[in-house]
């Protein structure tokens, strides 16, 4: 098993920027691949990013991709999600999710093991 803590959200203006932090506790960290979805609501799960159990491979949704960066400190068992650039568009509850070690990427969110609480993320206009 493991448990994840979503923290970093918040409300924050069109073109401010957010960082989302993502503890995870429970079985070693390193064994995980990790991504971070969002949605919005009305709207279904949405695949945002991900990141190998080494940080060395990453994958972008394009529409992200040049504004928001993943990465991982394992030393630490923690995720992050830096968000620059944000717009209202971005508004949603962002979530971590944990997949045992697999090949890159996987961007449905069925395909993964452990999911956080989420954490809301509001960008005002």
């Amino acid at each position: 098993q493991v448990q994840l803590v979503e923290s970093g959200g918040g409300l924050v203006q069109a073109g401010g920027s957010l960082r989302l932090s993502c503890a995870a506790s429970g079985r070693t960290f390193s064994d995980y691949c990790m991504a971070w979805f969002r949605q919005a609501a009305g709207k279904e799960r949405e695949f945002l990013a991900t990141i190998s159990w080494s940080g060395g491979s990453t994958y972008y949704k394009d529409t992200v991709k040049g504004r928001f960066t993943i990465a991982r400190d394992n030393a630490k068992s923690t995720v992050y999600l830096q968000m620059n650039s944000l717009s209202p568009e971005d508004t949603a509850v962002y979530y971590c999710a944990a997949i045992e070690v697999a090949s890159l990427p996987r961007t449905r969110a069925d395909e993964y093991d452990y999911w956080g609480q989420g954490t809301q993320v509001t960008v005002s206009s």
